[in-house]
């Protein structure tokens, strides 16, 4: 059951609590209230802006879309009754005892709000309307819907997910329709999933080299910096981001700092550095490692979206999503289709987190093959440092060419207006992380003048 979003709910992005709930595979989820109260509830009742819930739409399809394309059966139903039917029924519960507690004030004053909300469950309706699985067209007392429903049928065009349309005026006629459609979509589902999808045909490359000298070709890698000019900017960039983190609090800003490179790129170091004078209490840093088994059973972005922060806090990932257009992809742990669909997924998501007022950065750590060779071989010469050093370390560098292409495809797709990436020179490891620091300070602070900025235009 969905009801009013709780505080912790309400820091973060909307779809956030829906994420946290959906099953992993073989299982099922009944959602009793959906996302779409984004474009009802809270649209109506001035929860959210005009822009967030006209936003929404386009959100809702990208995020159907991608639990389609990962294998999910989604049944949308939307249970009709007419004004009078309504009445009827809240008269009923009025009456009786014990039914009384299913009726409160709200649902009254909802009842006076009948147009508004019927006006808004007719854009829903056709703006949320798909091809990739059939209509469940019922006997309706409304004939307004009979036609809405049509009008949909025909000008649909976006594959995510169907809504179904109930009558509900007859309850029987009405339980038996939603179990019927849920039958006969899952029994689509298992004749699909026996038959196995046609592989889809991709254009090749052209031409086929184009990202083996991409965007890391030009990186200036004799980039340094000395250790006293270090010291003193380090000193200064942590009490300037220690102030900044106070602000992000007070406005109630949502930071996500993703951290890529090469293995003993110098993401850890820089990592500890940016976050040595952070209150605790308001950042977390998340590693992310090989999928566990919990994770592997949901959609790939899920452990993601369950450690975004709330607003005001930091989260920093150390690896990130984008493993999967790299090492699953050259590993072979995802099909071509999955890591190839996965560019605008991830677009798509990161987008979402910016438009619901968070920051998102991303940086790539680059250093050059001698330089990542020469750091192995001390961590292998230090008993301190040979615990970050492994066989897989080694059997990855082997990979070197095929990880810069992929990354360079990566870089190339996925550099946004919303989520830039910000390369790093990183064969100087003060160098790199003074500009980690810069540009993470220079971005928070860009954020919270234009909050400032907001806040008092709306005053």
């Amino acid at each position: 059951p969905i009801a009013s979003p709780e505080p912790h709910e309400k820091a973060r992005h909307y779809l956030w609590r829906f994420w946290t709930r959906l099953p992993k595979d073989g299982h099922i989820a009944i959602f009793d209230r959906t996302w779409y109260g984004r474009v009802m509830v809270e649209r109506l009742e001035g929860f959210c802006t005009e822009n967030d819930w006209k936003r929404a739409y386009n959100e809702i399809n990208e995020f159907e879309k991608e639990l389609y394309d990962w294998g999910a059966v989604i049944i949308k139903f939307w249970v009709q009754i007419d004004k009078d039917t309504q009445l009827a029924r809240f008269t009923e519960r009025q009456n009786n005892p014990e039914k009384q507690w299913k009726i409160t004030d709200e649902d009254w004053r909802n009842r006076e709000k009948w147009e508004a909300y019927e006006e808004a469950v007719d854009e829903m309706l056709k703006k949320t309307s798909t091809t990739f699985a059939p209509w469940h067209i019922l006997e309706s007392v409304d004939k307004k819907y009979a036609r809405i429903i049509k009008e949909m049928i025909d000008a649909t065009s976006v594959p995510c997910a169907p809504w179904t349309v109930i009558d509900a005026v007859h309850k029987e006629k009405a339980a038996l329709a939603v179990m019927e459609a849920v039958s006969s979509a899952m029994e689509a589902a298992l004749e699909k999933k026996a038959a196995g999808r046609e592989a889809p045909r991709f254009e090749p490359l052209l031409p086929p080299d184009k990202y083996k000298k991409g965007i890391l070709s030009r990186v200036d890698l004799e980039k340094t910096m000395d250790r006293e000019e270090y010291r003193k900017k380090l000193d200064q960039l942590q009490k300037r981001l220690e102030r900044l983190h106070g602000d992000l609090y007070r406005y109630r800003i949502p930071v996500v700092l993703g951290f890529e490179g090469w293995d003993a790129a110098g993401k850890g170091g820089a990592i500890r550095r940016l976050t040595s004078h952070l209150d605790p209490r308001g950042y977390q840093v998340c590693p992310t490692a090989s999928p566990s088994s919990t994770e592997k059973a949901h959609h790939y972005l899920w452990r993601f979206w369950t450690r975004f922060p709330k607003d005001g806090h930091i989260a920093v990932f150390d690896r990130t999503w984008y493993g999967r257009v790299m090492v699953e992809r050259i590993e072979g742990f995802c099909t071509e289709e999955e890591w190839r669909r996965a560019y605008q997924e991830i677009n798509d998501m990161e987008a979402h987190l910016v438009h619901s007022g968070a920051v998102v950065l991303k940086f790539w750590l680059h250093i050059d093959k001698d330089e990542q060779e020469r750091r192995f071989n001390d961590r292998m010469k230090n008993p301190e440092k040979q615990w970050k050093i492994t066989d897989e370390d080694w059997r990855n560098r082997e990979k070197w060419d095929q990880y810069e292409e992929a990354v360079n495809e990566m870089l190339e797709k996925t550099s946004t207006e919303d989520a830039p990436w910000i390369v790093v020179e990183g064969n100087s490891k003060y160098y790199a992380r003074i500009k980690v620091m810069e540009t993470v300070a220079d971005a928070l602070e860009k954020k919270i003048k234009e909050v400032e900025k907001a806040k008092k235009k709306h005053e």
